[in-house]
């Protein structure tokens, strides 16, 4: 059987992957077999990471909307109940935001939703 060299082949994927280990420490970032594992690593926590981050900012969004609610004298959950009674379509991160920049207004939109 013929003998195969991979010659291009070989060092093209490997500075592939070398270049997707830029910044990485140490060996990581040096050696091909370590680096390799790391890209891997990484890709594979990126890929999953990226789901979780519109979790992550949506728990931000809760939160920020609940400590807002409760200083206009209401919770997160009976706000969002009376919002969707009163048709006031506003998202959540538009919400959070109106409770960190613009206190008056999120506080206008409590006193329309809850009827005050």
């Amino acid at each position: 059987m013929a003998r195969v060299k991979r010659g291009n082949v070989a060092r093209k994927r490997r500075k592939k992957v070398l270049k997707l280990a830029k910044g990485f420490r140490g060996s990581h970032s040096k050696l091909f077999r370590i680096a390799n594992q790391q890209v891997m690593k990484a890709l594979r926590n990126a890929y999953r990471d990226r789901r979780r981050r519109k979790r992550d900012f949506r728990r931000l969004w809760i939160a920020r909307i609940n400590a807002a609610a409760r200083l206009n004298g209401t919770t997160y959950s009976r706000l969002i109940g009376d919002l969707k009674k009163t048709d006031i379509q506003i998202n959540r991160k538009m919400l959070a935001q109106m409770a960190v920049l613009d206190p008056g207004s999120f506080t206008k939109v409590v006193a329309q939703a809850t009827g005050q």
